[in-house]
This record gives C-alpha cells, sequence and structure tokens, in this order.
C-alpha cells in the first residue's frame, strides 16, 4: 500500500522563487532578484509563456521611461517606424509611434510619414542608438 502524498511534498517547490527575466532560483525570503532587480516569482506560476505585452515590457530599462515624450525620429513610413521602435526596445529605451502632423487622414493606412517618440529620460540613449557611423 504506497503512502498518500503529503501536503508538504511540493510546498517546496511552490515556495520556490524565480527571476522571470533570468530565470535566477532565489531563496523564498528574497523578493527581488541581486542580478537584475526584477521582482521574484513563483516558480510553480512561471510555468506559463509570457504573452508579446510581457515580453516587451521586461525589455524595458525603468531609468528610460520618465518625462513626457520627445521626438528623436522621423519614418517614411509605418514599417520603418516600427523598425526603428523595436532597435530602440532593443536598447531597453520605450517608444511609441504617431502620424506626423498633416498626414493623420485614416484613409493613408500604412502610407505616410511617422514620428517616433520616447520619454525624456531616454532621449539621448535613443538619439545615440540610432546613429550611424558609416566607415
Amino acid at each position: 500500500m504506497s503512502a498518500a502524498p503529503r501536503r508538504g511534498d511540493g510546498a517546496a517547490e511552490a515556495e520556490q522563487l524565480v527571476c522571470p527575466s533570468c530565470a535566477r532560483v532565489h531563496a523564498p525570503h528574497e523578493r527581488f532578484c541581486a542580478d537584475c532587480g526584477m521582482p521574484l516569482v513563483h516558480a510553480a506560476r512561471e510555468q506559463h509563456q509570457p504573452s508579446a505585452r510581457q515580453r516587451r515590457a521586461r525589455k524595458v530599462k525603468p531609468q528610460y521611461a520618465e518625462g513626457r515624450l520627445v521626438k528623436v525620429a522621423r519614418a517614411q513610413h509605418q514599417s520603418e517606424a516600427e523598425f526603428i521602435e523595436g532597435l530602440l526596445l532593443e536598447e531597453g529605451i520605450p517608444s511609441m509611434v504617431r502620424r506626423s502632423a498633416g498626414f493623420d487622414a485614416a484613409e493613408m493606412l500604412a502610407a505616410g510619414p511617422r514620428d517616433v517618440l520616447v520619454p525624456e529620460s531616454g532621449a539621448q540613449a535613443a538619439r545615440e542608438a540610432l546613429a550611424w557611423e558609416g566607415r
């Protein structure tokens, strides 16, 4: 006759905390990752795959997310603006795209110039990330 599983058998795994960014395991009394500063989550809850929005949010560096929005780039069309937005996100800089003034007609769909905006604290880093050095 086998013994019934005890309640405490899975408790150690459920109490184990994991960093959602670097996947490092932490002790139950810790609340933030020592390496990347992210809040820790229970290992059992981390089994699901994060959504696209969650993956995007994890890339943003908090120091670049402060202040009013400023224009750092202009794109010729929507796909070019999204490319720039992706480059900035890889550097940890949050950004948003809006239609340029005078080109905000809905009939234009993806055509027409776009402005790429970032928070003021990330403007300098964004300009550096987008600077191209031809050699």
